[in-house]
Order: C-alpha cells, then structure tokens, then sequence
C-alpha cells in the first residue's frame, strides 16, 4: 500500500482509538502493534519491549518528575495565595490592578510549578472572588485566571518543553530559554487587554483598589521571596554551566519540599505522601505516554510513512508559511483534543522534518507549538482549565467562562503572528546566552 494512504489510516485509526476513552498511552500502543501486525507480521512485536524501554533510558527524563514534584511541593502550600496577595498589594494603584496582579501572580506561580491546572486552581481560589467582590465582570474574572494558568506550559521550567526537547532531540537548556521572552510578550498582551477592558467597562468606583501601607506590603515578601530564589538558582545553576537540567531539578525538587515543610509547617507525613504521591502518579503518566510515543515513531518510520510525508511535502509548490499556517491550524485542533504531551510526541516524529526542510529553526517552533497548545487549554471541548476554574467558581457557567477566555485567545493568536514576523523574539534569548546553534 501507498505510505501515504497507509498514514492516513494511521491517522484514522488514532483518532477513532483515542476518542473512545482509552488512555492516551494505552492508545498508542494498541494502533502501532496493530499496524505492524497487519504489515509486518507477528515478528515484528520482538523489538516493541525494547524500543519501549529503550525510550525511557534517557538521563533527561529525570528531570520530569523532579520538576512535577517541585511544582507539587509548591501546589501544596499557601505559596499561590501568598504570591497573589503580595502583587495585590503592590499593584493596588494600577488601573484594574487587581486582575493586572492576578495574571502576574499566574506567571510567577506557572515559572514555579511549570503546571497550568495547579496555576489556575492556586490563583484562582483566591483571586476570583476577589475580582467579584471589586465588581469585576465574572467573564473577565474567571477569564484571566483561565488563560494566566496557560502560562504553566511556555514560561520555564516547563515539563511540556522537557519533553519537545527529547522527542526532538534538542537542547532543554534552549528551549527554555526561548519561551521566557514570548512568556513575558503574553503576560503583557492579557494585562494589556485586562487594563482595556476595565477601562471600556467604565465601573471606576467599583473597581477602584483599596490602599495597603508599607508595612502592609512588607510583611508578605518573606514568603513569597524562598520560591522567587529558588527559581532564578536553578536557572543560574542550569545556565551557568554548574550542573545539567536533571540535576538542577532534583535541587530545586529538594528545596521547595525544605520551604514548604520550613516556611508553610508541611510537616506531616500524610501531607508529604500526598506531595510524592500524586508527583509519582503524574510522572509515570508522562512518561508512559514518552515509551508509547516512542513505539508509535518507530511504527511510523518502521512502515515508510514519516519519509513518505516528509519528501512529500518537499515535493510541494507551496510558500513556506503558508505550510505554516497549516500545521498550525493541525495543532490548534489536535490541541483541542489532546494534552500538550500527547500532541507534541506524537506529532514530532512527522513535524520535525518538514519545518526542518522548510527553513524553520525547531527551537522557535516549540514555542509557537507550545502557544498553540496553550490555546487548547482554554477551548472547548477538552479545555482543561475551563474544568478547573469552573471547580473554583461553579456557580460561573462554563459559557461565561469561555466567553471570558476568547480575547485571550486572540492574545495568543497575536503572539504567533509577533513570533512568525519577529522570530527573534524566541531565538535572540538563547543565542545570546548559549550561543549561536550549529
């Protein structure tokens, strides 16, 4: 059979698997075993155990769940409130401060997690009533919050960029730092529209901030600076030849579980297990779908289908961007699907060639991939963080929700646009840090 027709039943095949309410990974495995059987017989499932392992004998992958424990550590304590309530403070005499301190608060919290969900469900608890209360539409409320936690996956340490690095084999020190200047682009692009649409709202009473005297504002920091300290070090150490990414977020895993159980009393075994626990029960999930994805890429080449695609696309006649413009509408949808994990391991394997024979630099393309998979995040009918915020607030429809997170979509959309005519904006950082990439 034709290679391309056999992907497209590849593809056909995923979807129909996937959509039946297997896990991700479990899916993966089923469709590639499935298609070797048919096409290369029986024998060919020798070699699955070991390209499977083989896949997860990587000293990179380490650094997954040491990050996922350190953002755990974090998740468990007051340190999201505490981060709030000091930007609140501090913030108070902006216009429309408050969701201004709210979508600051995710990005400082998402750069210490590295998770959306826990982003918005720190920041949210408290700063969704507290929009309410000032009078702040509930639309813009659980809006913000919404897409402020979609920073967790760009602004490093992200899991989601750990694992394009090793599904691309790129470097992770790279790739972090091509998300902090788009991150930063983002985070203005919402306050920016959060400010607008305060002052369109016209509600200049309601939203007046209160007033917070020096004291006030002090006596919050202590808290708040530990974590802060801890990040820039593991940047320091990671960035300053030190120590290597796995490495510096087992130190970083270590210190936040020494704050939390210092600064917020985590001292109880109970609460302790929760933290490994439920770290334990999210890393094996990621890397169960790592090893599944790692079948499904030696599935795809093992039957000619991702060189059949990729020198297909060469063979078009078409300008590069608009090529672009159509594995970004291919990731937009897959994104409103599936996690930001499954997307990216699966998609890799047949992206990776064609933006490299396009002329795309990889690094500036896990950036806009990851603003793509943000945007999933908060659309329908997946959205994770519109299930999140809705547990927040449920007495705020989802339709509200939604309604509230579209102009931050178009945010985003925006940020593609910037990073397409500026690719500068995700390159400069890392070239000029680490040097120029062969």
């Amino acid at each position: 059979m034709d290679p391309l027709l056999l992907g497209g039943l590849v593809a056909l095949a995923t979807i129909i698997v996937l959509f039946s309410g297997i896990s991700v990974a479990l899916g993966l495995l089923v469709v590639s075993a499935g298609f070797l059987i048919i096409y290369d017989g029986f024998r060919s499932l020798e070699l699955l155990p070991e390209i499977f392992f083989g896949k997860l004998d990587n000293f990179a992958l380490l650094s997954i769940p040491m990050f996922i424990i350190m953002g755990a550590s974090i998740a468990s304590t007051r340190a999201g409130a505490d981060l709030y309530e000091a930007l609140e403070r501090w913030l108070t005499r902006i216009p429309g401060g408050l969701v201004v301190s709210n979508l600051g608060a995710c990005a400082l919290f998402a750069a210490m997690s590295g998770s959306s969900p826990a982003t918005c469900a720190a920041i949210g608890k408290m700063g969704i009533p507290e929009m309410r209360k000032r009078g702040y539409p509930d639309g813009v409320a659980a809006g913000s919050i919404a897409a402020g936690g979609t920073l967790g996956i760009l602004i490093p340490p992200s899991v989601t960029m750990i694992v394009y690095g090793i599904a691309t084999e790129t470097s992770i020190g790279r790739l972090f730092l091509a998300g902090v200047i788009p991150g930063l682009m983002l985070v203005g692009l919402f306050m920016a529209w959060s400010l607008y649409s305060t002052w369109r709202s016209g509600n200049t009473e309601q939203l007046s901030p209160g007033s917070y005297s020096w004291k006030q504002r002090l006596e919050i920091l202590p808290r708040v600076i530990p974590f802060l300290l801890i990040i820039l070090g593991v940047l320091y150490a990671m960035y300053g030849g030190i120590a290597t990414p796995s490495e510096t977020a087992a130190v970083g895993a270590l210190l936040c579980l020494f704050i939390a159980m210092i600064i917020y009393k985590l001292w109880h075994p109970r609460d302790i297990w929760v933290v490994l626990r439920d770290s334990t029960r999210e890393s094996v999930m990621v890397l169960f779908i790592i090893a599944a994805a790692g079948v499904f890429s030696y599935m795809l080449s093992s039957l000619f289908i991702t060189q059949s695609i990729a020198e297909w696309i060469g063979t078009l006649d078409v300008n590069r961007w608009v090529l672009m413009g159509a594995v970004n509408l291919f990731l937009l949808i897959a994104g409103f699907f599936l996690p930001p994990v499954a997307v990216i391991l699966m998609a890799a394997p047949i992206l990776l060639p064609i933006i490299t024979t396009a002329g795309f630099d990889p690094i500036w393309f896990a950036v806009v991939l990851t603003i793509n998979m943000e945007i999933g995040l908060i659309s329908p009918p997946v959205g994770l963080n519109l299930y999140v915020i809705n547990g927040i607030a449920p007495d705020i429809s989802l339709k509200t929700i939604l309604t509230g997170s579209m102009p931050f979509v178009f945010c985003m959309i925006l940020a593609i646009f910037l990073l397409c005519l500026f690719p500068e904006l995700a390159t400069w950082l890392p070239d000029q840090v680490m040097g120029q990439s062969i």
